[in-house]
């Protein structure tokens, strides 16, 4: 667990470990069926409210010794340097996810060890305090769990593909959840069929305040984007022809609508929504799982794979451009002004910020993390 300014909420959980003890016995023999691995997201990301740019990143060591630990970094608005902003006094090995709107900023914390429920923390005034909160069930481990509407309504997607809902930002804070619907009965409803949804992977809001959700569906050339009208969720009608299977790997508002990244195969693509309209990007070749992904002002998005050069693009009509290769140790990307990028890039307790100039990586930063290293064993 980091250590920062004392104005951070302080929410004590005592964590008890236990040992995991696995059987052994007789097994059938079974043939292996090599197929393509599929393309699944990081839970590093970025994302830009009116409070400023934040970057979530794992710090630290040896996830199996439980010495890696998740971090929660802004860049307030209108300064170019970034701070610790990472809530205090809650485990957050599990992993941290975390959106913006109304406002505000809500931060969960994923379950880990022998924690089963997701603590919560709340801050309108660019991460200099947080109001705790609590979700009493496991957050989904994906960047698009949590989503907070124009009127402050929050949404979460839990481990199981339940999505509940709070009326706002601050009664999640209080603990006011109630279910909105279960993966069941999403995959039931007339689009989750016609789709073959297999899961879900974000929530997010659309026109009028209306929950929607996203996920992977069997059916080739149909993307699981599904919106909720009074209680019947419908289709958001986005097709792509000629493709295989799809899974949405984010799915954000924007001023006009909607954005989502999505993978089909190997090949990586951006759509916007207005109105009923989607417009779909040409795509980017990536293999197995992203070292990061997130979206930026504007409709941009950018995509850090495990190999090759990272990607960005600016919005509808846009084509993906490559940027110049990160430096090392880089985990999550920045979007900045002008189509500008930092790359933060750790080393155990130490961020390192570069920021992207005349198509070169300059190091502008450095920020040394008070990392507590066996304090979650």
């Amino acid at each position: 667990m980091s250590r920062g300014p004392a104005s951070r909420i302080r929410v004590g959980l005592a964590l008890a470990c236990a040992g995991l003890a696995a059987g052994c016995g007789t097994q059938a023999a079974t043939v292996a069926v090599t197929r393509p691995a599929a393309v699944t997201a990081s839970l590093s990301t970025s994302l830009t409210t009116a409070q400023g740019t934040w970057a979530i990143a794992v710090m630290g060591g040896s996830a199996a010794s439980h010495n890696n630990f998740w971090q929660l970094f802004v860049r307030r608005a209108n300064t170019g340097r970034w701070s610790l902003a990472t809530p205090e006094g809650v485990a957050d090995n599990g992993g941290l996810v975390a959106a913006g709107g109304n406002g505000s900023l809500v931060v969960g914390f994923r379950p880990s060890q022998e924690l089963a429920y997701s603590p919560l923390a709340t801050s309108t005034d660019a991460g200099l305090t947080w109001t705790p909160g609590l979700l009493d069930a496991a957050l989904a481990d994906t960047p698009g769990a949590i989503a907070v509407g124009p009127s402050g309504r929050t949404l979460a997607l839990l481990q199981d593909g339940t999505i509940e809902a709070a009326p706002t930002a601050g009664s999640a804070a209080a603990g006011r959840w109630a279910p909105l619907t279960t993966l069941t009965a999403l995959a039931a409803s007339a689009p989750g069929r016609s789709c073959g949804l297999e899961g879900v992977s974000a929530v997010s809001f659309g026109t009028n305040d209306s929950p929607m959700a996203a996920g992977s569906c069997a059916r080739p050339g149909v993307a699981g984007v599904f919106t909720d009208a009074g209680g019947t969720w419908r289709s958001a009608g986005l097709a792509l022809p000629g493709r295989g299977p799809v899974r949405v790997l984010g799915l954000v508002a924007t001023a006009g609508g909607n954005e989502a990244l999505l993978a089909a195969g190997k090949s990586l693509f951006a759509a916007w929504r207005h109105g009923t309209r989607w417009t779909v990007s040409a795509t980017v070749t990536a293999d197995g799982a992203l070292r990061a992904a997130g979206f930026g002002p504007g409709g941009s998005a950018w995509l850090l794979p495990g190999g090759g050069r990272a990607q960005a693009i600016g919005g509808p009509g846009s084509s993906w451009r490559a940027l110049p290769p990160v430096p090392a140790g880089t985990t999550v990307l920045a979007p900045g002004t002008g189509g500008s990028y930092d790359a933060l890039a750790v080393s155990a307790s130490r961020l390192t910020v570069w920021r992207l100039a005349r198509g070169a990586w300059d190091k502008v930063q450095q920020i040394s993390v008070p990392v507590q290293y066996g304090s979650s064993g």
